[in-house]
């Protein structure tokens, strides 16, 4: 972190093509921050209460303390998914009534881990959820792995669902800020899944989730479609918000960086015409980690640069709301009852009680400790493929700019802003914040 302290403006007039620049406009304003945090999911709350009662002090604080990465979002699964340990749901076989709904399931880790983040960010508290499916036997290939459809006679059983887990987890003190429909609606997985083609995610949220919402006094939950890659987003979004009686229960489009498996790199273009057609609505990325798990791997700076690439790129295009995948897993990338095992932030050895810091933790940090809620993203752009930055300025007035380099080379670099610039150094696979 540079403050102003550290940095000396000088007069700067028209740069040359040969000067590496950084350039900032604060005349220039766009989306305002929601928030930035990760996922508490079964496996994260499993793995934090492994750990010995010091080490879960740690990690707390660590995201959601004052010394912290300044995490205010919190995600979660409804129903079990991939990082579960089982497949479970809060009904009994075939109650269609869903009297028999309870949310014990979640008490024995989820919910005290919930509460512990809760109570550690205060006012600023952002909690929304997911499901992965609903249970099997309201699902055409019933079950609740390897994707299948919500069979339509179960349309409204499934938005009643939805209230009774909002009730549930208000009446123990967590606020709702939102949720998505459906999470990762076009992907068969070998895990939790339901496929959703957009007009059936738009017909769901017309007919069924938005007029429940409604009706039980949750207009102000903000509902966001498509929780999936960059890859449809543009396509999903037109389709589903096509009608304006669907579009009024929408606030925001929700989505995840895994294209990669179809494609060579993220495609963060489709973010920004997709905020185009849709100024009203807020993009809200949802979900992102590196997969594929390996210990030996855990301080590899590739894995810091992942998410500084994508954090910059997504907020560049329009994005108001980051949200990580899991703030904690343990030495094998888990549990996750399918095998997925992936990378996290910090990753906790359950045998030794160590708790290792990636460079995950450290890049978003660059982004989550300096730039608050309510921050508002300013003009800035870089005149060298090798430097990322974005720029926000904080509601008092604090200009917060991040600048990564993931180039073999170190680079010196020009903060241009209105005339003026001061000189910096960035090197070689490096993150920086410079705060005016």
């Amino acid at each position: 972190m540079v403050d102003k302290g550290m940095v000396k403006f000088e007069k700067f007039g028209q740069p040359k093509e040969t000067d590496a620049c950084i350039f900032v406009d604060p005349y220039f304003k766009y989306q305002k921050l929601i928030g930035i945090g990760g996922a508490i999911t079964d496996a994260s709350a499993e793995t934090f209460y492994k750990l010995p009662k010091n080490k879960q002090n740690e990690i707390i604080e660590a995201y959601y303390g004052k010394n912290g990465l300044g995490y205010t979002v919190v995600r979660t699964n409804m129903n079990s998914c991939d990082f579960s340990s089982d497949s479970y749901t809060y009904v009994t076989e075939n109650d269609t009534s869903l009297k028999s709904f309870n949310v014990s399931h979640d008490e024995k880790y989820k919910i005290p881990m919930i509460k512990e983040a809760q109570k550690s960010i205060g006012k600023d508290f952002t909690f929304y959820f997911s499901p992965w499916s609903p249970p099997a036997w309201m699902k055409s290939n019933k079950s609740m792995l390897k994707g299948g459809r919500l069979e339509n006679a179960f349309y409204q059983t499934w938005a009643d669902y939805y209230i009774k887990f909002i009730l549930e987890y208000e009446k123990r003190g967590i606020n709702v800020w939102g949720l998505t429909v459906q999470n990762e609606p076009m992907a068969t997985q070998t895990w939790e899944s339901c496929i959703y083609t957009a007009e059936e995610e738009g017909d769901f949220l017309k007919n069924n989730l938005g007029p429940t919402l409604w009706k039980n006094g949750f207009k102000d939950k903000k509902v966001m479609i498509w929780d999936h890659n960059h890859d449809l987003i543009y396509q999903r979004a037109t389709t589903t918000l096509s009608d304006p009686e669907t579009s009024k229960y929408a606030h925001g489009i929700g989505y995840h960086w895994y294209e990669t498996w179809n494609n060579k790199t993220q495609l963060f273009d489709n973010l920004s015409e997709t905020q185009r057609a849709f100024p009203d609505k807020f993009l809200a990325f949802t979900e992102g980690c590196k997969e594929q798990f390996d210990m030996s791997k855990i301080y590899d700076v590739s894995l810091g640069e992942l998410y500084g690439k994508n954090m910059i790129n997504d907020f560049n295009k329009g994005t108001a709301l980051w949200t990580d995948w899991n703030v904690l897993l343990d030495e094998t990338g888990g549990p996750n009852h399918v095998g997925n095992f992936c990378f996290a932030p910090i990753i906790a050895d359950t045998k030794t009680g160590e708790v290792h810091y990636t460079y995950e933790y450290y890049y978003v940090g660059h982004v989550s400790k300096f730039i608050k809620p309510n921050a508002q993203r300013i003009g800035s752009s870089s005149n060298r493929a090798a430097l990322t930055s974005t720029t926000f300025m904080n509601e008092n007035g604090q200009l917060v700019n991040v600048i990564m380099n993931d180039s073999d080379n170190d680079i010196d670099t020009n903060l241009w802003i209105e005339g003026m610039a001061a000189k910096l150094s960035a090197p070689a696979h490096s993150i920086q914040t410079v705060i005016l």
